[in-house]
């Protein structure tokens, strides 16, 4: 039996849980964790938290609580590696103007961190993945290619500065394109993680009842990931989504495979793909990059109909 104050479940495979506590207020609730996708501890922990928090944002919520979550390798690193990670998680998280309530260690064998994080939102603005309408424009406020990077990070076949430029982005909260969106007609949201843009607009379309079209030349992909295609640096969750959504996605017999890989390719923390009222897609787009969230762009479009299927055109 379904309690109705849970307004948002499991059933659409959201982003988060929503619970309504009073008719003016709802809580938001997420948690998420992983293990390393950079070697420099504090850098690590902002990236773990901003993807934690990310799920919030994608619901249109405001974070304000989380809880620490350690899977800890003792006698593998000095207890300093931990606290560099926590301090990065901790900076985080007082950028998205939440508070550490505690957290969670358990012994493990392989390094993991995270956030449960809880925010709040008034019922009627939550901004489900299951709402987006035929007409609506498709944002996507960062780039992709982080997957395929994070792996050659890992295998040391990544330079120091695009490493760098990578973990800035991943770091970056989706605080301000969620701030911006707030003053539009945005039908429904959802954030890029580990299914990749094709499975999280899967997701979309599917709890919609729609189906997207979208435009590659359009779609914000960082170059330097094409050099990382190869099938040793093609992470087994980008293989994965490759495989599970073949049946699901149509692509232009222009696009080449490096270009399917990547659109295709699991990120760790990244943007928004926002549904929005057409009338509203230049001003939005526009106060997006005037706050600094430059990558994102109109990638495509909500059709009626084939609910689930993604066209994309090259």
């Amino acid at each position: 039996m379904t309690d109705p104050r849970l307004l948002v479940g499991t059933n659409t495979a959201d982003d988060a849980g929503v619970y309504k506590l009073t008719d003016d207020l709802a809580l938001i609730q997420t948690v998420d964790f992983f293990t390393p996708v950079v070697d420099d501890p504090y850098t690590f922990g902002q990236i773990a938290a901003a993807n934690s928090l990310s799920d919030v944002y994608a619901m249109g919520g405001t974070p304000i609580t989380v809880l620490n979550i350690v899977g800890w390798p003792k006698g593998t690193w000095p207890l300093s590696v931990l606290t560099e990670i926590l301090r990065g998680g901790q900076d985080k998280v007082l950028e998205a103007g939440a508070v550490v309530a505690g957290g969670h260690t358990c012994i493990d064998r392989e390094l993991k961190y995270g956030l449960s994080v809880t925010g709040v939102i008034h019922p009627d603005k939550i901004l489900a993945n299951s709402t987006a309408k035929p007409g609506d424009r498709l944002i996507l406020t960062k780039p992709l290619g982080m997957g395929v990077i994070s792996t050659a990070i890992k295998q040391g076949k990544c330079p120091e500065d695009l490493a760098a430029k990578v973990s800035r982005i991943m770091a970056t909260l989706n605080k301000r394109a969620a701030e911006v969106m707030k003053s539009y007609r945005v039908h429904s949201c959802t954030d890029v993680t580990g299914f990749g843009l094709m499975g999280h607009l899967h997701e979309m379309m599917l709890a919609s009842g729609t189906n997207a079209r979208l435009y590659f030349s359009q779609i914000p992909i960082l170059k330097e990931a094409y050099q990382f295609t190869g099938p040793e640096t093609v992470p087994g969750g980008s293989k994965g989504n490759l495989s599970f959504l073949k049946p699901q996605v149509e692509l232009s017999q222009k696009i080449t495979e490096d270009q399917s890989i990547l659109i295709h390719d699991a990120q760790t923390s990244g943007g928004l793909i926002i549904s929005t009222h057409p009338a509203d897609t230049a001003d939005l787009l526009a106060d997006l990059h005037g706050a600094g969230v430059t990558d994102a762009r109109l990638i495509g479009e909500v059709h009626e109909g084939n609910p689930g299927k993604i066209f994309v055109e090259a």
